[in-house]
């Protein structure tokens, strides 16, 4: 089958976490034999910022890291839609499109396009912005796959689909997974961007006290840390990385003991049941992991066994001193959330997962069911 998608960027993960997950579902369908092309915008956001603070390196580095994927940069004013979904079997549109696009591709499937065409929205925006939201046109398209319940029902409630099914994001264990042969040399490490100042009392709470008042060696990655933010970390003992490329990672969090899950607060009060990619992505690489308050409502997990939660900064001390002072512990509790990841939360399981939504659109295609996996 073709696959063909279009998003804010597939080469760039600065700032944007979307592309982790983008790139696991598409090394899936592509080691299933699939075709796939992608699509983002010549001069992107996330892209721009990353050449502006690293040059051509990444990008470089993103080819070799992939070798399997490829993205197509178009300028909006010449993009040849006909060209573009020509033997198309399915489409899928990422929210981060500016809705002009989002309304041509629906335009072009209305006119005679013959493929499924599916928006994807990994965002808090219909929680938190509905009014944003509520500006794409998606009355041809055929549905919409949403990353947990809370979104899925809105799209039904408010009718902005035909149809929304819930497509949680999930870890690409191709490159995430542990490695034990590599040495630990570190305490504790958070991969999470600032955002802004919204986060500080959080981070305060869960991160720079804790790592402070235990004098733990603790290492942060992320971007768009202004100064005050990066001397708050060098004066609880944090050194601060800067940005990482997403598949250095689990390098990262084999060289530590520890890591913590630090939701901003939209995912906390709006998106229960969803938790950022990072959980996955932690606990696919056997790291024992430590949440500050997140509700998981949707019961992808099971907290206690896969990951611990701390309430308050009080609770995440005494978190981080047991995993970090009983190794039996540590990995009782990392080798459950990796059992839990590999046996639910693969990005396998969720192309087996769009494959059954297609075959929901399709019944009785056996192109559809053939691209099926797990059982």
């Amino acid at each position: 089958m073709r696959f063909v998608m279009f998003c804010h960027s597939l080469v760039s993960d600065w700032n944007h976490g979307n592309a982790h997950f983008l790139r696991g579902i598409c090394s899936e369908l592509v080691a299933r034999g699939h075709e796939v092309a992608v699509y983002e915008p010549r001069r992107g956001w996330s892209r721009a910022n990353l050449e502006a603070a690293h040059g051509r390196r990444p990008v470089e580095g993103f080819a070799r890291a992939y070798p399997e994927l490829q993205s197509t940069p178009y300028d909006r004013a010449t993009l040849d839609l006909d060209a573009v979904l020509d033997g198309a079997d399915v489409v899928l549109v990422h929210e981060w499109n500016e809705p002009a696009l989002v309304r041509r591709i629906g335009l072009h499937r209305r006119d005679g396009g013959r493929y499924r065409l599916l928006f994807h929205d990994t965002h808090h925006r219909a929680v938190t912005d509905e009014k944003s939201m509520a500006a794409y046109d998606l009355a041809h398209y055929d549905g919409a796959l949403a990353c947990g319940d809370v979104i899925r029902d809105l799209y039904r409630s408010k009718g902005w689909a035909r149809d929304a099914w819930t497509w949680h994001e999930a870890a690409d264990v191709r490159r995430f997974h542990p490695r034990p042969e590599v040495a630990r040399t570190g305490d504790l490490v958070w991969v999470g961007n600032w955002g802004d100042d919204a986060r500080v009392a959080e981070l305060d709470e869960f991160l720079l006290g804790p790592v402070r008042d235990l004098g733990l060696k603790a290492l942060v990655y992320g971007v768009r840390y202004p100064d005050p933010a990066i001397d708050r970390l060098s004066g609880a003992g944090i050194e601060y990385g800067g940005w990482i490329a997403n598949y250095k990672v689990p390098l990262v969090f084999a060289r530590h003991r520890v890591t913590v899950h630090l939701p901003h607060r939209p995912h906390v009060e709006a998106l229960r049941g969803v938790p950022t990619i990072r959980m996955f992505e932690a606990l696919a690489c056997g790291i024992p992991l430590v949440s500050a308050p997140w509700h998981d409502t949707e019961a992808l997990f099971t907290p206690g066994r896969d990951f611990l939660v701390a309430n308050d900064g009080t609770a995440m001390r005494h978190h981080l001193r047991d995993v970090l002072g009983d190794r039996e512990f540590a990995d009782s509790l990392a080798q459950h959330g990796l059992a839990t990841v590999l046996a639910r939360h693969t990005c396998a399981h969720r192309v087996d997962e769009l494959f059954a939504i297609l075959a929901q659109l399709d019944p009785g295609d056996s192109s559809i069911s053939a691209g099926r996996l797990v059982a």
